[in-house]
């Protein structure tokens, strides 16, 4: 099957394993509407495929995903934005779904809602050099795609409040350190220790327990997505706010952005 934003290939030693890269180089591999669908429909196809054993998801050139494309969510509209998070959602959800190991292999930049793509996956290996984390705030969006809901339960509630709430991206080891990365290699090696990774499961671990572990751990943190409902209608609001539109187009034309005051709550 040949797509315009996703490359979906068997790996050429291994025909156990399948390779979904996100290809978008030229914008770091930013997540649009159009290659939201695409990822479902590979993920689709692999999870059907019974030769396929173990899915393995990386990105096209220097970046694994910038997250979400601004660009197409500030010009759009209400029902635009709902669309958006009900494809993003389907890709998390088959990731977290199927029954064969997904492994992240994070080359580069994997920020704001290709950090949760990565957060969705079984097991995560990264490259020394990668950076990760959750900067949405930075331009006025909320990091509910899952960020807000399983941060807190993957690193620690004021972790997860210090990540969401400066931006602030981590380094490969300090991912490491927090629990949110399996394995830290030299860039080089990022794809080969996924490999490994993949190969090592599905030639010794039962597929049955497999599948029974994965959907109980599934179990635990799908109580932190129970507002997912309303995170995706607040978000779409969020998208449509002056705010989150003044913000993007200081952060695309790499302007400073300008400051806002904080509101209290009291009369």
């Amino acid at each position: 099957m040949t797509y315009e934003r996703i490359v979906s290939e068997k790996d050429v030693e291994d025909e156990r394993l399948i390779w979904i890269r996100l290809n978008y180089p030229e914008r770091f591999n930013v997540l649009h509407l159009k290659m939201l669908n695409e990822f479902h429909e590979a993920l689709v196809r692999s999870d059907k495929d019974n030769t396929i054993q173990a899915i393995l998801v990386t990105g096209v050139g220097k970046a694994f995903s910038a997250g979400a494309d601004v660009k197409e969510l500030m010009e759009g509209d209400f029902e635009n934005g709902l669309r958006w998070l009900k494809a993003y959602w389907n890709v998390i959800e088959i990731m977290r779904e199927t029954g064969k190991p997904v492994i992240a292999a994070v080359n580069g930049a994997c920020v704001a809602g290709g950090h949760e793509i990565a957060m969705a996956c079984d097991l995560v290996v990264a490259g020394k050099s990668a950076k990760l984390g959750q900067p949405e705030i930075l331009v006025g969006s909320t990091a509910m795609g899952i960020g807000v809901q399983l941060l807190p339960l993957m690193v620690g509630e004021k972790r997860a409040r210090e990540m969401l709430f400066t931006g602030r991206l981590l380094s490969a080891e300090e991912a490491y350190q927090f629990g949110l990365v399996n394995r830290v290699v030299e860039d080089e090696k990022v794809l080969e220790e996924a490999r490994k990774l993949a190969i090592q499961i599905i030639d010794n671990a039962s597929p049955q327990a497999f599948r029974v572990i994965k959907s109980g751990l599934k179990f635990w943190t799908d109580l932190a997505m129970l507002n997912m409902m309303m995170a995706r209608d607040i978000t779409s609001m969020v998208w449509m706010s002056e705010e989150f539109r003044e913000r993007c187009k200081d952060f695309l034309e790499k302007r400073k952005m300008k400051p806002k005051k904080f509101p209290g709550i009291m009369p």
